[in-house]
């Protein structure tokens, strides 16, 4: 699963209009327009080749750009900080781990527990101890950190698309 398929994911489990991921984008610190949001969500339309998987987009999401994402989406979401006037800058700290970025940022961003996070996973059809999910929400140099799978990603994703899109 790539940044793309992220952003797509995200955007249908809760069901975000494409101008307010512009806006999220915009409050993360990176100016995009409409049609690179949907060129961001739009696969291409090619003859495949054996070697692809079919996750090829129009236009490519990296990390710092998902990275501003998420920021925008805690912003957007739950409102600016009273001390933060300009937008956040990009980290300049490479970023390995997206699947953990994004179960750490959706729930800072829809004020989650880990009990509401483990209510979406059971949704899902996913069961974890707290401990475990504690693992995946640790920093990644932290001793017990556990990095999280596209699997474990995907369905989080459709746990919440089950709660968001009743």
């Amino acid at each position: 699963m790539n940044n793309n398929d992220i952003l797509l994911r995200l955007r249908y489990a809760l069901d975000m209009k494409d101008i307010d991921m512009v806006e999220m984008f915009r409050l993360g610190g990176v100016e995009v327009t409409l049609q690179d949001v949907k060129d961001m969500l739009t696969k291409q339309q090619y003859l495949l080749s054996s070697e692809d998987d079919g996750n090829v987009y129009v236009k490519s999401c990296d990390n710092a750009l998902i990275d501003s994402f998420f920021n925008g989406f805690i912003t957007f979401k739950r409102g600016p900080k009273d001390d933060q006037v300009l937008p956040p800058q990009l980290k300049s700290k490479e970023i390995r781990h997206i699947n953990n970025l994004l179960l750490k940022k959706v729930k800072i961003g829809l004020a989650l527990t880990s009990e509401d996070m483990l209510e979406i996973l059971d949704d899902a059809g996913v069961y974890l101890s707290k401990g475990e999910l504690s693992a995946v929400l640790r920093k990644d140099d932290h001793r017990n950190f556990k990095q999280c799978g596209d699997k474990f990603a995907r369905n989080f994703l459709k746990g919440l698309a089950f709660r968001y899109r009743k």
